[in-house]
């Protein structure tokens, strides 16, 4: 059988899809699709065992109505040259235009909604637009994969999807070797949080500078790490917080482990997630999360037993949790480690997740 995969950045499938296409390559024929800028990558991906073939019209960030339909036309040269059994999508433009461009070529199709975004959560002209081409262009695709259950719900309650097209996966999974499980660090006084996201306001960081600020009136022993780049306008918040050595901001650091094993307790806020993989990944290594009690968040959490979760854009209560994680004994704290792991190896699991995707798309 030959696959095509359909995607707009390298960087999705080297992280989260390679056991999916290292597992298809088996017994498969892969063709990836990326757009021309990428063909940097290209040594890396075909070691996962496929082949790779670039477009020059694929540019993920133009909002252009004549680029698109160029995208299309491309599309759909590429489907009669590559002559597909089944293409899989990944994000937005391809996901709209792949699987319309299948539509009209019959060919049958599996979309990957990993998210609904800040614009749909917005709402206004850009939700409107969105949902109307999800309808429309995605209305013969094969199976609608989201990564939880509140996504799904959201858009088949628009009547955008029909029950029985969609499939909820427990995200792309959590690769359990390459995130191992590590013992909970010693007791030596401090306990260490940890936020790696990108810095910006739905990620939850105005809720969490406050409770950083109010914890500590009240504690001395408390350390806030931050990992990842600027979206918004935080630098000069993080950096008069650094000053006054209420965190520490590490930038954009490629391995993360290292920082996960270091840490107590890893919190993301955020206002909306597909699913979070920074959760999975810290969870996998064994350490307790606060987040936020929403779908692509509290899948990741079993709570009161692996972490916390507080209310979604509230700063008391996010701030509670933390403090309530605080006055936790050290046990207790290094249990829920224990518990996160378990709760990955019984339902996060990399290799069923991705038994379960070829179980769907190969049969």
């Amino acid at each position: 059988m030959k696959i095509l995969i359909l995607s707009n950045h390298y960087l999705t499938l080297r992280v989260f899809r390679r056991e999916l296409i290292q597992e298809m390559s088996k017994d498969n024929e892969v063709v990836i699709s990326l757009p021309e800028d990428e063909k940097e990558y290209m040594d890396e991906l075909r070691s996962f065992g496929a082949r790779l073939v670039f477009l020059k019209n694929m540019d993920r960030r133009a909002i252009n109505p004549i680029e698109d339909l160029k995208l299309i036309r491309e599309y759909k040269k590429l489907l009669k040259d590559e002559r597909p059994d089944k293409v899989i999508t990944y994000t937005i433009k391809c996901n709209v235009y792949g699987a319309y461009a299948c539509k009209k070529l019959n060919i049958p199709c599996y979309c990957n909604i990993t998210g609904l975004g800040s614009a749909f959560y917005n709402g206004g002209l850009v939700k409107f637009i969105t949902s109307k081409l999800y309808k429309y262009t995605m209305n013969k695709s094969k199976v609608v994969f989201f990564e939880n259950k509140g996504n799904e719900k959201t858009l088949i309650d628009m009547k955008i999807f029909k029950p029985e097209q969609t499939y909820v996966l427990n995200g792309a999974g959590v690769n359990l070797d390459r995130f191992p499980f590590t013992e909970y660090p010693e007791d030596n006084g401090k306990i260490s949080f940890l936020f790696f996201a990108r810095i910006m306001k739905e990620k939850g960081v105005d809720e969490l500078f406050y409770s950083i600020e109010k914890l500590a009136s009240e504690y001395d022993n408390l350390e806030f790490s931050f990992i990842g780049i600027y979206e918004d306008e935080y630098e000069d918040r993080v950096n008069e917080l650094e000053k006054k050595g209420m965190i520490k901001y590490y930038g954009f650091q490629k391995n993360v482990v290292p920082y996960i094993q270091q840490c107590s307790c890893v919190v993301l806020p955020s206002y909306h997630e597909g699913m979070a993989n920074t959760l999975l990944e810290s969870a996998s290594i064994g350490r307790p999360i606060i987040t936020s009690n929403i779908h692509g968040c509290m899948e990741a959490v079993i709570d009161g037993k692996s972490g916390f979760l507080a209310k979604v854009q509230d700063k008391e209560d996010l701030y509670s949790k933390i403090k309530q994680f605080v006055e936790l004994p050290y046990e207790e704290k290094a249990s829920m480690g224990k518990t996160a792991r378990k709760h990955m190896e019984d339902s996060f699991d990399k290799n069923k997740v991705v038994a379960e995707t070829m179980k769907i798309v190969i049969g």
